[in-house]
């Protein structure tokens, strides 16, 4: 149970102040992930990444149980198998080009990336 306290703690405070820098910097991070799509270097460093830290994540905290800390064992397989398919199939994230230069979509998306950090930050801190 340690380990999935920390782990909730980190993802908590990283998407919390994420998803706020997001709604409050829609231009700038619009921008920004236009160029992640357009730069290959940051997709797979992105890629290296998240396999990284999936599998640490499924290594330590594979756990299948009936309570909140599954949610952190999905979210490791999740980060695992998108790094691996940003190594594979790089090219392929360009069809989500047209989503970054949708407003609502921007504010959508933090609103929902606020709520898990408040959901982490709860579970981590409370």
């Amino acid at each position: 149970m340690e380990t999935s306290i920390l782990i909730a703690k980190i993802i908590g405070i990283l998407y919390f102040s994420f998803g706020i820098g997001i709604l409050f910097n829609k231009k700038y991070y619009s921008k920004a992930f236009e160029n992640l799509l357009k730069d290959s270097t940051y997709l797979v460093l992105g890629g290296i990444l998240a396999v990284i830290f999936g599998l640490l994540i499924v290594e330590f905290h594979n756990n299948w149980i009936e309570n909140w800390t599954v949610i952190i064992t999905i979210i490791g397989w999740a980060a695992l198998l998108k790094g691996v398919f940003l190594l594979v199939f790089p090219t392929s994230l360009n069809v989500f080009k047209p989503l970054f230069k949708n407003g609502l979509f921007t504010k959508f998306s933090s609103l929902l990336i606020i709520l898990f950090g408040v959901i982490f930050i709860y579970f981590g801190f409370f």
